[in-house]
């Protein structure tokens, strides 16, 4: 789309996504951010400026979903990202139940009939749990 994937390198150390490696591509991250400073900065946000808001924060985050789709990797880095990937899932999911299993116990000590769980918690779990199972029966269909 707009931004070039030679313009970034996989960001391996501090989270999902890419960091510039070129200058065209700190130059691409600033003409990103800087509609966002300038309108948000300005007071009050009226409803154009919102609606201005939006449709640029939806065509940056494509452009940036494209970059990472098409960010050049060697076997290695597949396999290396996989593991880093699952490893996270992991500390997610276990977050995640601890969360819920709190949520419950608190519940349970203030007598609750029905200890209050959040429901995003749940859905998040459940939504991992439902793109594990499509994901492995995709898998398995391929080879």
């Amino acid at each position: 789309m707009i931004g070039k994937p030679h313009w970034f390198k996989r960001r391996k150390y501090t989270g999902w996504g890419f960091t510039p490696a070129t200058w065209e591509g700190w130059l691409y991250i600033i003409v990103a951010i800087l509609p966002f400073v300038l309108l948000m900065g300005v007071s009050p946000i009226n409803q154009t400026r919102m609606i201005l808001i939006i449709i640029w924060a939806l065509i940056v985050c494509v452009d940036f979903v494209d970059i990472v789709i098409h960010l050049p990797k060697d076997e290695r880095d597949r396999i290396h990202e996989a593991i880093a990937e699952r490893n996270a899932l992991w500390i997610i999911v276990a977050v995640l139940g601890i969360g819920i299993a709190f949520q419950a116990a608190s519940g349970a000590v203030s007598h609750a009939l029905i200890p209050q769980v959040d429901p995003f918690l749940l859905v998040a779990l459940f939504a991992g749990l439902l793109a594990k199972i499509i994901s492995n029966i995709y898998l398995d269909k391929k080879d």
